[in-house]
């Protein structure tokens, strides 16, 4: 399990609960706008937690926590995600999962193993511009079947687009809107400029 941050206490990563972050390294996607984009190299950097320690801090918190959050990074990139999930499990806090939606059978898996309670998945752009704005070809049926296993899953979940102006027109979001199946939140981000991933989009530049 690679991972490439830890933040011990957050009050808005997942809804309604008092949850740490854990940040997977290694993404499929190269957004332009990832303000993460310290974290797209998969082979880790020797400041990395390791996961055993990541997990130790996690059980001395666990009296204050309520829950976890998973994200990256593409947390589904990871090996050993379902085991380290389990042992999130064995600390009696809740789980949720932000992904970007390009590994379905993983995300089955997950969710037939119980191991989520909260799923929130990006939906980057509208289907036809998704290689554009994902920075690289993308398997979009596997994107949509993500789409409907999250929606169908019964668990709290989200759908979230970070509106990137310059990326973005109104129809384009609007196109995006209508890619939610009915019933499934779906919420706009506001987009950071300050670390974007294509230096183009920073500001002053």
């Amino acid at each position: 399990m690679r991972i490439g941050g830890f933040l011990p206490l957050s009050l808005c990563d997942y809804p309604g609960r008092v949850a740490a972050v854990v940040f997977t390294r290694g993404c499929n996607f190269r957004c332009p706008f990832c303000h993460n984009g310290h974290l797209l190299d998969g082979e880790g950097a020797p400041e990395d937690p390791a996961a055993d320690g990541v997990l130790a801090r996690l059980a001395s918190l666990a009296a204050r926590l309520q829950g976890v959050v998973v994200t990256g990074g593409e947390p589904t990139l990871q090996p050993a995600l379902a085991d380290f999930l389990r042992r999130i499990r064995g600390l009696r806090l809740a789980i949720k999962l932000d992904t970007n939606g390009s590994r379905p059978d993983v995300l089955a898996a997950l969710l037939a193993a119980r191991l989520l309670d909260f799923v929130a998945m990006d939906l980057k752009a509208p289907w036809p511009r998704y290689p554009e704005l994902s920075g690289t070809a993308c398997d979009v049926a596997a994107l949509k079947r993500s789409v409907a296993l999250i929606a169908g899953s019964g668990l709290p979940h989200q759908f979230r687009t970070t509106r990137v102006t310059p990326l973005l027109s109104d129809a384009d979001c609007e196109a995006i809107t209508r890619q939610v199946p009915g019933g499934s939140p779906h919420v706009f981000q506001a987009f950071r400029p300050e670390q974007a991933l294509d230096p183009r989009l920073r500001p002053g530049l």
